[in-house]
């Protein structure tokens, strides 16, 4: 089925032949990863009931038109859910053709089941039925907010926006940069989520003129034309472009000018030639909005520090790149830059599956944040229960959680909620220990370094009450996990709770105490919090509140068991380095550092 599938492809979106077979193999990839998923990590899981959501609804992009809806649709299978696969109205042929794919593999038409309609007030009552369990989105912020507006209870699956840049230092190989930037910037016509719309350049690099000429050359040099003609490089949009990307192509904005003007074609108004902006301005239309073509803007910068910042300095952060052969730079770079998926030395498209598991911070991501093609993306899509105790570990317990656990413990009046609590925090330190604690890299490729690793929120809002047994056990959980995980916690208590003077006193926590309205109006200024920790019923107006400002609400029971409880509390983003220099391998960069 290669060939149909490529050939639909080609049809639906006007991708070459080079970015179609890619996606086939990257839906071959997601099933043979999402099957081993479970199993791997089933002996962790044993004192855990699971189960499905549901009805799942896939509403995948029309930019990757087979293999974003095969990993949504495979991840959700797997988990043992009912799917829905609504393709994006440009990609109907490709959706019909992957759904065909599935039922002729055994998949039956009653758990799979496949439904192109537009969207418009069709497509809004597909989200909004009761009877869906959660949706799976891949697609602008915009959308995401859209449908938590329909319906603020939706349990939804986002990755969304991008404006991704890469930075390039005066200790760059300059010609890797090029090929490295035009790749990133141009593949697909630029319509990539992960595309690199900005490239950062020290003063030193952004002022060599053999740079700029050298950067125009490579980008001008690529093939405009039909996306069945072979050679073509940069072949017609999929979509005639909208405002933003129109006003990209044309307009010059104060202090810019064209290093290469882009062209549209005389007959056909969805084909531009590559464009590449010099002279982008900090906090103008183009440093901070997602374009979705293939234009190319250039910033100036003074130092790594200040190329860092105007990286970060956005609502998105879902892919980054930085090319520098100094180790101290990378360093540097990776230890600030907000962003899921980070790059050195390399393109910063094209993540594998397994390899580079996929997902971004901040606006890029709405809702639980597991990122596609990782260890923990078919987790989130079931319900979880504690069916038993997490078994014993004889393990000491890091200093301040063991303090935190005798402090809760000695508040706690009911002896089974002392023994769940002791369980939790020896489970949480294990977990910690064997996952979330350390590195991975499970590919293990001689001259690269694929780290898959977790970084704690900034802050996380926990809200609930300590009134009843089982809910100041859930609050002790809480506080635990997130000591482990080392998260910095708003603790929001409503007033019926137990007054536990010694919370203000915890290490890491802001302990306030409010009613709902006062939590609401909390959430409306939520500061830098990312993600709210409820371990009771929250209402609607409250997620309305999180949703508005975009803080994720995690609402599921809070669980003894440590490698399903501290995903709430950290944030996943994986590294990928080549260590490589031109086949070399520098065995002592061979690391994240």
């Amino acid at each position: 089925r290669r060939g149909d599938l490529i050939g639909a492809m080609i049809v639906d979106g006007a991708k070459t032949v080079t970015e179609a077979d890619v996606e086939v193999s990257e839906a071959v990839d997601f099933a043979r990863y999402y099957a081993r998923t479970l199993r791997e990590t089933a002996d962790e899981l044993l004192d855990c009931r699971m189960e499905p959501l549901g009805v799942v609804v896939v509403t995948p992009p029309w930019n990757f038109p087979l293999s974003i809806p095969a990993g949504g649709v495979l991840a959700a299978l797997a988990a043992g859910n009912a799917v829905v696969l609504k393709p994006a109205p440009e990609a109907v042929l490709v959706g019909s053709w992957l759904a065909t794919c599935l039922w002729d593999a055994g998949v039956p038409r009653e758990i799979l089941q496949f439904l192109p309609c537009p969207d418009d007030e069709t497509g809004r009552g597909l989200v909004t039925d009761p009877r869906v369990g959660a949706v799976i989105l891949t697609g602008s912020v915009e959308t995401a907010r859209l449908f938590l507006g329909w319906r603020p209870d939706l349990t939804l699956f986002a990755e969304t926006s991008g404006k991704n840049a890469i930075v390039i230092t005066s200790l760059a190989d300059r010609d890797q940069a090029v090929r490295d930037l035009v790749r990133s910037a141009f593949g697909h016509n630029g319509q990539k989520c992960s595309a690199a719309s900005l490239a950062i350049c020290e003063a030193e690099v952004y002022d060599d003129a053999d740079f700029r000429r050298q950067l125009r050359d490579a980008a001008a040099s690529l093939d405009v034309g039909s996306a069945w003609e072979p050679t073509s490089r940069i072949t017609p949009l999929t979509q005639a472009p909208g405002a933003a990307l129109r006003r990209a192509l044309t307009v010059l904005d104060e202090g810019e000018e064209w290093l290469l003007e882009p062209r549209p074609a005389t007959d056909n108004a969805q084909l531009w030639s590559p464009g590449i902006k010099l002279g982008v301005r900090p906090g103008s239309f183009f440093h901070r909005t997602e374009c979705f073509g293939p234009v190319l803007g250039l910033m100036r910068a003074e130092h790594l520090d200040q190329a860092i910042e105007l990286a970060n300095a956005q609502p998105f952060g879902l892919t980054s790149g930085i090319q520098t052969l100094d180790d101290r730079e990378i360093a540097r770079w990776v230890d600030r830059i907000e962003a899921g998926n980070l790059y050195v030395n390399r393109p910063i498209t094209g993540a594998i599956v397994g390899r580079q598991p996929f997902g971004g911070w901040k606006a890029s991501s709405v809702g639980p944040g597991a990122k596609a093609g990782g260890p923990n993306y078919v987790l989130q899509l079931a319900r979880w229960r504690q069916a038993s105790r997490p078994a014993g570990d004889d393990a000491r317990l890091p200093e301040t959680t063991a303090a935190l656990l005798e402090r809760c413990v000695a508040d706690l009046s009911d002896e089974d909620a002392r023994a769940l609590v002791r369980a939790s925090a020896s489970s949480y330190a294990r977990a910690w220990r064997r996952h979330f604690g350390r590195e991975h890299d499970p590919s293990a490729i001689r001259g690269e370094r694929n780290v898959f690793r977790y970084r704690p929120w900034r802050r996380v809002i926990a809200r609930g009450t300590s009134a009843r047994p089982e809910t100041a056990a859930a609050l002790c959980q809480v506080l635990l996990a997130a000591s482990v995980a080392g998260t910095r916690l708003t603790l929001s208590l409503s007033p019926d709770s137990r007054p536990w003077r010694w919370l203000a006193e915890c290490e890491g926590v802001e302990l306030v105490s409010e009613a709902e309205a006062g939590f609401v109006e909390r959430l409306a200024h939520p500061g830098d919090a990312e993600r709210l920790r409820a371990w009771e019923p929250i209402s609607t107006a409250v997620r309305a509140a999180a949703n508005g400002t975009g803080v994720t609400v995690i609402d599921a029971p809070v669980l003894a068991n440590g490698r399903l409880e501290l995903r709430w509390y950290l944030r996943e983003q994986t590294v990928s380095r080549v260590v490589h220099r031109y086949g070399s391998v520098d065995d002592g960069g061979d690391r994240v550092r």
